[in-house]
Parts: C-alpha cells; structure tokens; sequence
C-alpha cells in the first residue's frame, strides 16, 4: 500500500549510547582523509585492502555457503533454523573502494537474528583496482542465481552507503532489461548523487564526522571511471521518472547528521510522487549508517522497521 507520507521522524534525540558511541568514534581516525588532497594521496600509495574476516562465531552460528559469481566470493547465510522467507541480497558500503568492515557482520548478523531473513553478501572488488563495470556484472550476476533459486517476490535488495547505491543501481538495471524485478528495496543511508551538488548538504557537513563532500567526490569519481558522475547511470538520484516510477516498495533510513540526508528527502519525495511505495525514516542525531552499531536503540527500531517492512 502507499504510506501516507514521505517521512518519518521516529526519534526526537539521539539515546545516550549512540551519543556515547558518536563521541568515541568522532575521536578515532577517520575512515576517509577529510580532505580531498589527502585522501588522492591514500588512494596513491595504498595498499590493495582486504574484507575484515567474517567472526568465527557468525560461522558457527548459521549455516554458510561460500560460493564465487563473477570471479568474487560471496557468502549465504541462513538461520540455523531453515531458510528465511525472504532472502536479502546486502550490499556494503565503504565509498567503492574499501572492503567489507569488521562492523559490517554484525549488521549482517543482527538482519538475520532480528528480521529472520536469509542473507547474501558480495566480497566486491573495489574501484580502482577493479572496476565499476566488474562490479555491476557481479551484483547482475547473484542476483539472476537468487531468483533462480528463489521466489523473486521475496528478494529484497538493500545496502548501506555506497552498497545502497549498488542495491538501487541494480534495481534499476532489471527495470530497464525487463527482468523480474525483486519484491522489495531498502536503502540503509544510501548514496544517490556522487556529486553532492544540493547547496543544503553544505549546511549537515559540520554534523558529520564520518563523511566530508570533497573526500567524497573523490571516490565518486574513482567509481564513475570515464562517465560523468552526475549522469543517471552513475547518480540514482537523477534516474529517469519512468524508470523509478517502476520500483518495487522501497524504505529508506538515515540520519539526520548524515550528508546522505538531503538526497534522501529529495528521492523518497520524488518516489511518492511517481506513485511508488516508499518511506524515509530519519533518527535525530544518528550518524551515517547508524544501524551497524547493533545495541542502539536506533538500530534495534530499524530492524523492527525492515521486519514490519517485509511483514507487508
């Protein structure tokens, strides 16, 4: 059914452990160089960088496959007690070019125990090593052996960050071959123009410890290889009317100290007005990708949230 607004404010202030949380981390080196002169000087001299190993305990507690599409690994997971009802294919996020994060399984974890679902999870190659077009061919490549396997009504596609990018990105590429499209889309703080223009995310970037729009434009360009970053094949956002209006029902999270934000309104009203399902839930206070720390208040709700989602 179609919700009845665009957003939902579900929190008035942040709880005291994600305010905790938000102070231990603001304090730790950033994920990113926040500034775009030193983050082209790590992408120049780093490493090639490694998906953090999934805990051995996640290994022992759901039954795993590992299995490859596209010359990737990618990892099942399912409750130990059967197949989940639906099946989620999760996208992580890390700008296009960092691995899996050690936070990132929790997440994962927390999904499985907390909405009973069945997930998927791609160990992509990052940009610049490899390639957008290799990472497109992968999500392609799982997604047409999922809905083989299963039910395309009860595939849900989602991602956080960048990873919420691939999900829509995806989304939009079976709209436009005409294939089964999955039954749902939800897009934890999901990147949608890797330009950044909105004047408005100017005024959220003081909020945002994390993420920093030159650093950021960086990495989009590092993504769009030779296109133009602010064309709809590399920005979600700028998709065009007809193909979004063809979207399965979508729920977007984020928080409201999140660069990510501004978009967010902008598409999740854009959605609704092409007659799409589709909501934005927005926590006060919370930092990008807010859910992966699993004890907060904020996170438990989310996964409350994806479990009514996927109970529609």
């Amino acid at each position: 059914m179609l919700t009845a607004t665009t957003t939902q404010v579900r929190t008035e202030k942040a709880s005291f452990l994600l305010k905790a949380i938000k102070w231990i981390m603001s304090r730790r080196k950033p994920v990113f160089p926040h500034s775009a002169s030193e983050f082209q000087t790590y992408m120049a001299t780093r490493k090639l960088p490694r998906d953090a190993a999934m805990p051995p305990k996640m290994a022992k507690k759901y039954d795993v496959i590992w299995w490859e599409a596209a010359g990737q690994k990618v990892v099942t997971l399912h409750p130990k007690s059967g197949h989940g009802e639906w099946h989620m294919l999760y996208f992580h996020g890390g700008g296009f070019v960092l691995p899996m994060f050690k936070e990132h399984w929790p997440l994962v974890a927390a999904m499985i125990d907390q909405c009973g679902v069945s997930i998927t999870v791609p160990l992509y190659d990052v940009v610049p090593e490899s390639s957008h077009e290799a990472q497109d061919a992968l999500a392609y490549e799982i997604y047409d052996k999922l809905a083989e396997q299963h039910d395309s009504s009860k595939i849900i596609l989602n991602g956080d960050s960048a990873g919420g990018h691939m999900a829509l990105a995806l989304a939009l590429r079976l709209v436009r071959t005409g294939d089964i499209m999955p039954g749902k889309l939800a897009l934890f703080a999901p990147w949608l123009d890797l330009t950044l223009k909105d004047p408005a995310i100017a005024e959220v970037e003081p909020n945002d410890f994390m993420l920093k729009i030159g650093t950021l434009r960086e990495c989009g360009k590092l993504f769009a290889g030779g296109r133009d970053p602010a064309s709809a094949e590399c920005s979600p956002l700028y998709a065009s009317s007809e193909d979004l209006s063809k979207l399965p029902p979508t729920r977007i999270w984020t928080g409201q100290h999140d660069l990510f934000i501004v978009d967010s309104r902008t598409f999740s009203a854009r959605l609704n007005q092409l007659g799409v399902d589709a909501m934005l839930y927005e926590f006060a206070q919370a930092p990008h990708v807010f859910m992966a720390v699993t004890p907060t208040r904020e996170a438990k709700d989310t996964f409350a949230l994806l479990s009514e989602f996927l109970a529609e």
